[in-house]
C-alpha cells in the first residue's frame, strides 16, 4: 500500500471507529427517549449501521478494494435511513419530536452519525477508487 493509500485507510479506520462508537452513545439516547423501533428497523441498525462498516473494514485486509465498498455502500445507506428517519419523517424518530430531557444528546449524536456516514463513504470510494487506479498503473518496466 502506498504512503497516500495507507494514509487514507488509517483515516477511513478512525472514521469507521469513531462512528460505531458514536452509534452506540445515540442507540444509548433512543433508550433513554423511549424511542420505537420496528423489528425491520432494529435489523437495519444492527447489520447495516453497526456491523456493516466494521465488517468492511476488516474485509479490506483482504481485499482493499472490496472492503472499501463494503464500508461505502454501508455508511451511504446508514446516512439515508439516519436522515430520513431523523429529519426527514414526522415520527418518534425525528429529532423535534424526542422527548426534552432526551433531546440533545440525542439530536447531537444524530448529526455526528451522519458526519461520519459521509466521511466514511468519501473515504472508502478515495481507498477503492486508489486501488482500481494502482492496479491499472503499468510498474516500471512492464510498458
Amino acid at each position: 500500500m502506498a504512503g497516500h493509500s495507507r494514509s487514507a485507510w488509517r483515516w477511513l479506520a478512525v472514521v469507521v471507529l469513531a462512528h460505531l462508537v458514536i452509534s452506540i452513545v445515540h442507540g444509548t439516547a433512543h433508550m433513554q427517549a423511549q424511542v420505537p423501533m420496528s423489528l425491520a428497523a432494529n435489523l437495519f441498525v444492527f447489520i447495516v449501521i453497526l456491523a456493516g462498516p466494521v465488517a468492511g473494514l476488516a474485509w479490506t485486509w483482504v481485499s482493499d478494494r472490496a472492503g472499501s465498498w463494503v464500508v461505502a455502500v454501508a455508511m451511504a445507506a446508514s446516512f439515508v435511513f439516519g436522515v430520513v428517519n431523523h429529519f426527514l419523517i414526522a415520527g418518534p424518530d425525528h429529532v423535534a419530536h424526542v422527548a426534552e430531557r432526551s433531546r440533545a444528546l440525542f439530536a447531537t449524536t444524530a448529526v455526528l452519525v451522519a458526519i461520519t456516514e459521509v466521511l466514511g463513504c468519501v473515504l472508502a470510494v478515495r481507498v477503492a477508487r486508489r486501488k482500481v487506479a494502482s492496479a491499472l498503473d503499468p510498474k516500471p518496466g512492464q510498458v
